[in-house]
């Protein structure tokens, strides 16, 4: 049964009973916004499932309240899905012009709890979110009006009408169940002590600057980069043209500042040039400013951006919660009492690609007879195709992203007649790139179309007295293309996978039961397990200690339920490398 959500007059909510099997939606409730919650809760009993438009416009209030929804369907995210996806082409949602569900953007996480605390918010204003149509819709772009239960209805019937309405399914519950956990994750937040954060940085930059000033340590390497160029008092290293310029002078032979190409040169700046770079990365990206802004009361509460990649992979709109270096890992330490379980998926994508294309012998490389998985580099070795583990991960990567040069090309013969399934699998997804044609992932996220601006190169190229400048840049813009769809429905399917899983380790740990002591995470999590970051093919649950080994257990076990969901009884195993550690940092060893 869905229960579909939507913003009614006068601080309302509606709420609406739409039946699995199709029947016609019920008559429309009307409850006052501070009643949603209890509402909410009162219904969920894991049988329903809760729509809306938006993920991020309904739950994190919910979330602030208490209370923990099981399922839920986002069909701002459902409906891109199936706009683009090859297997709904012919259903009326896709053939649809366009409506105010094509222009619907992301809405940015809601305040935490802490921060809500902060401002001295009140709660009837978790509710109020900004204008809405006379008939209590969110306007979408151009004034139009969005109109959910009609939108539900039509995502449903576009599933059933697809060519592959299981995968379909699957895929749209499984996005909708990421966009929880990414709710989840912000509510939650990432354990962070500032004392550690700021002592590293200490360490690295020396005391913290007064505003404007540059950290001393920083201020030193200035000063090194000046003498070894001979250069004025005002030479701004963070300005690359003045920087290179003046390298120039020096007789440095530098074409740009990228760190490989630096460490090629002999120069006495190129050390403490380099240092500097580092550092000041660190000081940029997560220095003090950073600690002010991003971490409050304890916890690191970070953006995602759910299928924000058109692979379907997250992005973040700020915080930069996907590139976490690996110099401030050390300040994420659980709490007194909890545990960090850090896990990750040995070579995903290449496990996929095996799934994908039904490859028996490339599964076999990495299977192992506990069901465990083992290292599937280290069987391609065994299995005779390459010499050398190193040989068989640059053929993989190639084979995936596209490598024609050096020994990826060297190898990719060998990796081709040990699995042909696999790698002719890629090689018909790159040609039909190149073909401007559109590849699907397992589940049925669809690849855009090249453009318009693609279009008008490959056209040029064919014209009557066009040069071989035309030709090359279309056989240029080609191969780019087709690089894409390669790895396009390889990252993809693993990204789905990760949904999957991100799932399953979402009900596992719920279904854990609570704790007898809190801890401080905020309610619903304060006595459970929960998720509280995720980067592509790794997790950390923040988990009591004495659950620490059993939460372990669950996320492999989620890993294989992932599989299963995805490629059946086909024997491709997901093995994960998992740590039970007090301090993020220590879970790489």
């Amino acid at each position: 049964m869905h229960l579909v959500l939507a913003r009614g007059t006068a601080g309302a909510v509606g709420l609406t009973t739409v039946p699995d099997d199709g029947a016609p939606p019920g008559p429309a409730e009307s409850l006052p916004a501070a009643r949603l919650a209890g509402e909410v809760g009162r219904r969920e009993d894991g049988s329903v499932r809760w729509v809306w438009d938006d993920t991020n416009r309904w739950y994190p209030a919910l979330l602030t309240d208490g209370v923990r929804v099981e399922r839920a369907h986002d069909l701002r995210l459902a409906h891109a899905i199936l706009r683009s996806s090859a297997f709904a082409v012919g259903t009326d949602l896709a053939r649809a012009p366009r409506g105010p569900w094509d222009g619907l953007a992301p809405t940015p996480p809601g305040p935490s709890p802490a921060l809500l605390a902060h401002a001295g918010a009140r709660p009837e204003a978790l509710f109020d979110l900004g204008e809405m149509t006379a008939d209590g819709e969110r306007p979408a772009s151009g004034g139009e009006e969005l109109e959910p239960v009609s939108e539900l209805r039509a995502q449903l019937d576009a599933v059933s009408g697809s060519t592959e309405p299981g995968r379909l399914r699957l895929l749209l519950a499984a996005e909708s169940a990421g966009a929880l956990v990414a709710a989840e994750i912000h509510h939650a937040g990432l354990p962070w002590r500032t004392d550690v954060h700021d002592a590293i940085l200490t360490e690295a930059l020396g005391p913290r600057p007064r505003p404007g000033a540059r950290p001393e340590r920083l201020e030193e390497l200035v000063r090194r980069i000046r003498e070894a160029l001979d250069a004025p008092p005002t030479l701004n290293p963070d300005s690359h043209p003045d920087l290179l310029k003046a390298m120039e002078y020096a007789g440095v032979g530098a074409r740009s500042l990228r760190k490989w190409e630096l460490e090629k040169l002999d120069h006495p700046v190129i050390a403490p040039l380099l240092e500097y770079k580092s550092l000041y990365r660190l000081y940029t990206a997560n220095g003090w400013a950073w600690l002010d802004t991003w971490v409050r009361d304890g916890r690191f509460r970070m953006e995602y951006v759910v299928g924000g990649v058109v692979t379907g992979r997250w992005a973040s709109s700020g915080g930069g919660a996907l590139q976490l270096p690996k110099n401030v890992r050390r300040a994420v330490v659980a709490d007194p009492g909890w545990r960090l379980v850090v896990a990750d998926a040995a070579q995903l994508e290449p496990r996929v690609l095996a799934g994908l294309a039904r490859d028996e012998r490339m599964a076999a490389a990495g299977r192992s007879a506990d069901g465990q998985g083992t290292d599937l580099y280290a069987g391609i070795v065994a299995s005779g195709a390459v010499e050398t583990r190193e040989h068989a991960k640059v053929g993989m990567l190639g084979a995936m992203y596209g490598g024609t040069t050096g020994a990826s090309a060297q190898v990719l013969p060998r990796l081709a007649k040990a699995f042909p399934a696999a790698i002719d699998l890629v090689e018909r997804a790159a040609r039909a790139g190149e073909r401007g044609e559109v590849v699907t992932t397992w589940l049925g996220r669809s690849s855009p179309p090249p453009g318009e601006a693609w279009a008008q190169v490959q056209g040029l190229a064919f014209e009557e007295g066009s040069g071989a400048d035309a030709a090359s840049r279309a056989r240029s813009q080609t191969r780019a293309w087709g690089r894409f769809t390669r790895n396009f429905v390889v990252q993809g399917t693993a990204a789905e996978w990760a949904l999957c899983w991100l799932a399953s380790i979402r009900r596992r740990l719920w279904e854990l039961g609570e704790t007898a002591d809190p801890g401080q995470a905020p309610e619903p999590f304060a006595r459970r397990p929960h998720l509280v970051y995720f980067l592509h093919d790794e997790v950390v649950v923040h988990a009591p200690a004495a659950l620490a080994d059993v939460v372990a257990d669950e996320v492999r076990a989620a890993a294989t339920e992932a599989g299963r969901l995805l490629f059946g009884s086909f024997p491709v195993q997901f093995p994960l490398s998992v740590a039970v550690v007090d301090s993020y940092a220590d879970a790489k060893g």
